[in-house]
């Protein structure tokens, strides 16, 4: 499971003009799943997004998390963070991407367990073809994994 984490000053997600989620300071979560992750990745992988300790102290260093500095979320399902682009060819793979039918129970713990964590979340639509805008703060950005053993 991955969460590509992006600290933001603001983010909002469309689909069809019209907004469908939108948060001011806090993280934007590109988020996806591959074939062996489990809803119990999906809440380690919450935790670690939610107590990250990328946003600023009083002495500009990263030392706060997002629960920390009250932020909210805004995350977004993305197949395309499993895409393979390794082999000889042009066109990335997506075969370690999880199927729909998988990976929504994986993308709605994800989400529940940040509003568990007192998180106020928004999110885009699962599977849609959405726009993604961002004001990203710094800019940091990092990858997220939970790894299989």
């Amino acid at each position: 499971m991955r969460a590509l984490v992006q600290r933001v000053r603001r983010a909002q997600v469309e689909i069809d003009g019209n907004c469908v989620g939108r948060i001011g300071q806090g993280l934007l979560i590109l988020f996806g799943v591959t074939l062996t992750d489990t809803v119990d990745d999906a809440v380690k992988l919450a935790q670690k997004c939610a107590q990250l300790r990328i946003f600023e102290d009083e002495n500009g260093k990263m030392n706060l998390s997002l629960t920390d500095v009250g932020g909210a979320a805004l995350v977004v399902s993305q197949f395309t963070l499993y895409g393979d682009t390794s082999g000889s060819g042009r066109r990335p793979s997506f075969s370690a991407a999880a199927r729909p039918e998988f990976a929504v129970p994986c993308y709605e713990t994800f989400i529940a367990a940040l509003k568990e964590m007192k998180i106020p979340v928004e999110t885009g639509v699962f599977g849609a073809d959405m726009q993604v805008e961002l004001v990203n703060d710094g800019p940091v950005t990092l990858m997220l994994e939970i790894p299989k053993v």
